[in-house]
């Protein structure tokens, strides 16, 4: 199996919005469904073209609620490019019988390929051969080309190349019944150039969209001018007549260029477009400058692993290029975050969500310039979330569980059953752990890049102001302790408790995962604020009006924030949830089969997830998910709870139990927290996580776009968890245990300024740095401690050990961290 190409080598229209996402391009300025250029949206094809941050909202009135919703805009469409022979219709690739079909993702050179061989109605055989790219190298450009050879026939032949403004967002069946026409045509155009071109707006954003289009078409190096060109309301075409003969290709390439309102360094955007389409190359040119960027891209991003499991690394592989054309350095100027489906689809309707918890890891180790520019769209926001928390009564900034253009919460307070067709309450804007997950990236990126100005500059207020919030959230109780309430967790079958008015009582009391977030977070912000110059804390703490009385407030709730356990050492999801009644999971999968959407089964029979112990997915087991276990006892301590290593595997045991992975992030999840008890189990759940969009895991969505959250954490399961990477105190460390599946694994990584090559196998672990000027840096393998210079390589022996000794050598290595201690320079140890 080629670990570079993802092929398909038949045609299937019910999979085929499936591979229109699977084999979409994109640059992180834009991304384009993998739809066939004749295609129209329908209940097979969608095409659909994204800009990165492209919002509108729009209101709708069904069945008697007004909603509004802020939607990922799709934009005008342009790859139509259509044929048809002589006087016969258009010809339309589901109306033809297919002799040979296949289709290919290159994902070292970010080319999707066709070739197809088809038989029409009348009998004539016409071979089409397709590349297509969305350029890396150039942000605002895309490009066709396209071979037709006819096979047993000759005579005349139309072309026909189009750009289509009059599209909707139509991409979610479920969100059919909603307005989607986010677009209004301006004006559209040609020349004798063969420039197509085409102006639209998003009706309440008012951000101007901007498309032009070249087309040369060449038969036996003859260029064929355009016969005829029309400018309709909607739409630009124009149309080229010529003879085919028979065994003779006709060569056609198709230059895109799409150009918004708010690009930098732009006068006008359909000028702009226009100009570059104008001036760009040929395909062939166009394609060797972005092979060139995807190969640099490679250098930096890839990871190989070598496996006993067929497809791992071409899995892998397609995770990785996908989170890349997601975010790329073309993101890096644009005010935008990283959505939980990628810029491929309308799902979620390309919000902001916590996802990015799972893939800033990924980021900071590889494109860390790139997580900077992704926290400071949530800096750009702090105001909306103050203003937030204004309105709810509470201190600090409240930031959205769904955040779109200017920061709002855009979740939606009803949705649509699609089981049973009713509208239901949408509870899950209580999932306030957001805030939390924001300091965690921060912390995480400074631990991997030692950025102290963006510390100063913007990361302190985020966290001091994120950390006002939740103490204004936290209430006291009579015991000393304090409770945090009307909130939910990860798990989004638990919204509130049974029998109550989620309206008047909504949400949950003391959700575990929450109270141990903010515990950390509280205690954290110190550190933050030690790193900070004594000058500019007093200035950041005399702006935000920050009082000795208000840390002191902080230090108390991260020491005495409520957590429930039941069971003999079972940490309580939340106050109550041991009171839920046990769901019986063997029935419901004989009447149902897959429980993944538990939620929607049981509303369908009048049921209430509420009252069960199910989970969606992963909520407490977060907490193993995001911390070590040294943290989580230093946590545990600070809290006044006892703590045992037997605690976390219990807790993993019980909860895997009553989890029905509603959400595709619930693999990785597991994958990881499994990965030190049960490696088998572990490799079995990663295998799934890998392989869940190829296969459709999420039953039918992954035509509505990618599950990049769950793409970036399989990525970051083998980066760090099975290579076992923590950064601490200045110190990166590493505890490999790869699955006995996996033979090796190998990766490049930036560290501190550092760019570290990295080899695992089952024996050894390699760390070299290469040449450059940098300070040395600390790394770590278990108690050997080494401090690594620029051109240095160390080689330790692996060796495993018993769990005894394990926890020993835990906390020996957190002790040798804290102190810094350098162990002398030799090249192994054992």
């Amino acid at each position: 199996m080629n670990d570079w190409t993802l092929t398909y080598e038949d045609y299937e229209p019910e999979k085929e919005g499936r591979r229109e996402v699977l084999c979409a391009l994109g640059n992180g300025y834009i991304v384009s469904r993998a739809a066939a250029p004749d295609a129209s949206a329908d209940d097979v094809h969608y095409p659909g073209t994204y800009l990165a941050g492209g919002y509108n909202r729009l209101t709708t009135t069904t069945e008697g609620h007004a909603i509004e919703n802020e939607d990922l805009v799709n934009l005008p469409n342009w790859l139509l490019l259509t044929m048809r022979i002589g006087g016969d219709d258009w010809i339309t690739l589901d109306r033809v019988d297919y002799l040979d079909y296949r289709q290919e993702l290159n994902l070292k050179e970010g080319m999707l390929t066709r070739i197809l061989r088809f038989r029409d109605g009348a009998g004539q055989i016409t071979c089409w051969r397709e590349r297509r790219i969305v350029s890396m190298d150039n942000r605002h450009l895309a490009a066709l080309a396209v071979t037709i050879t006819p096979e047993n026939w000759s005579g005349p032949i139309t072309l026909r190349s189009s750009l289509n403004g009059g599209v909707t967002n139509w991409g979610v069946a479920r969100y059919r019944r909603l307005n989607g026409r986010h677009l209004e045509t301006i004006d559209c155009g040609y020349d004798d150039g063969a420039i197509l071109t085409l102006r639209s707006r998003m009706v309440q954003s008012r951000r101007e969209i901007a498309i032009a289009a070249h087309t040369r078409v060449e038969t036996e190096g003859n260029a064929i001018a355009p016969a005829r060109s029309e400018a309709l309301t909607d739409l630009v075409a124009e149309e080229y007549d010529l003879e085919a003969h028979e065994g003779r290709p006709i060569c056609i390439e198709k230059i895109a260029a799409y150009f918004n309102s708010k690009d930098n360094a732009t006068s006008e955007p359909l000028m702009e477009a226009a100009k570059l389409v104008r001036g760009a190359g040929p395909f062939a040119e166009l394609l060797r400058k972005h092979s060139l960027a995807w190969g640099h891209l490679w250098e930096q991003c890839d990871i190989r692993i070598r496996t006993t499991n067929d497809g791992a690394q071409l899995k892998l592989g397609l995770h990785i290029f996908h989170l890349l054309q997601t975010a790329s350095l073309h993101s890096v100027d644009m005010d935008v975050g990283v959505p939980p489906r990628g810029w491929h689809g309308e799902a979620y309707r390309g919000h902001i969500m916590w996802d990015e918890l799972f893939i800033f890891p990924y980021l900071n180790l590889r494109m860390p310039t790139l997580t900077r520019a992704l926290l400071y769209y949530r800096y750009r926001r702090l105001d909306e979330a103050r203003r937030a928390a204004r309105e709810a009564g509470l201190k600090g900034a409240m930031f959205p569980w769904q955040s779109g253009s200017n920061g709002r919460e855009e979740s939606q307070r009803i949705h649509l059953n699609p089981m049973s067709g009713r509208w239901v309450p949408d509870d899950s804007w209580r999932q306030r752990h957001i805030g939390a997950a924001i300091c965690y990236n921060l912390w995480q990126y400074f631990q991997a890049t030692e950025d102290r100005d963006f510390l100063i500059d913007y990361g302190a207020e985020l966290f001091c102001e994120i950390a006002r919030f939740w103490s204004s959230l936290s209430k006291r109780r009579p015991d000393g302790r304090f409770d945090i309430d009307g909130v939910m967790g990860p798990d989004e079958f638990h919204t509130s408790y049974p029998r109550v008015d989620p309206a008047i009582e909504g949400g949950l009391k003391n959700n575990a995962y929450t109270n141990v977030m903010v515990s950390w977070l509280l205690s954290r912000v110190f550190d933050v604020l030690d790193l900070i110059p004594s000058d500019k804390r007093r200035r950041l703490c005399e702006r935000l009006e920050l009082k000795e009385e208000e840390l002191d407030r902080w230090r108390e709730i991260s020491g005495n924030l409520a957590i429930a356990f039941h069971d003999d050492g079972i940490i309580t999801q939340f106050e109550g949830y041991d009171e839920l009644r046990e769901f019986d999971w063997e029935g419901y999968r004989r009447k149902y089969g897959d429980l993944q959407r538990l939620d929607r089964i049981l509303e369908t029979e009048g049921e209430d997830p509420n009252c069960y112990k199910a989970s969606k997915q992963a909520d407490v087991l977060m907490i193993f998910y995001l911390f070590s276990r040294e943290e989580i006892e230093e946590i545990f301590h600070r809290l006044g709870y006892s703590f045992s290593p037997d605690l976390i595997f219990k807790n993993i045991q019980y909860y895997t139990r009553r989890t029905s992975h509603g959400s595709s992030l619930s693999w990785v999840t597991h994958a990881w927290v499994l990965a030190r008890a049960d490696r088998q189990r572990s490799w079995q759940l990663a295998q799934t996580a890998l392989a869940g969009d190829i296969t459709d895991l999420q039953d039918g969505t992954t035509r509505e776009g990618i599950h990049l959250g769950a793409m970036a954490g399989t990525v970051d399961l083998i980066q760090r968890c099975y290579s076992g990477i923590e950064m601490r105190d200045g110190v990166l460390a590493f505890n490999p245990r790869l699955p006995d599946e996996m033979q090796q694994m190998s990766a490049t990584l930036r560290y501190r300024r550092h760019t570290l090559d990295v080899e695992i196998t089952q024996d050894c672990l390699t760390i070299s740095s290469r040449l450059m000027i940098a300070h040395p840096i600390t790394i770590a393998y278990r108690s050997h401690i080494r401090e690594l210079s620029p051109g240095q390589s160390f080689t330790f022996d692996l060796v495993e050990e018993h769990k005894p000794d394990r926890i020993a050598r835990e906390r020996e290595q957190e002790r040798a961290c804290k102190g810094r201690t350098v162990e002398g320079t030799e090249d192994r140890a054992a």
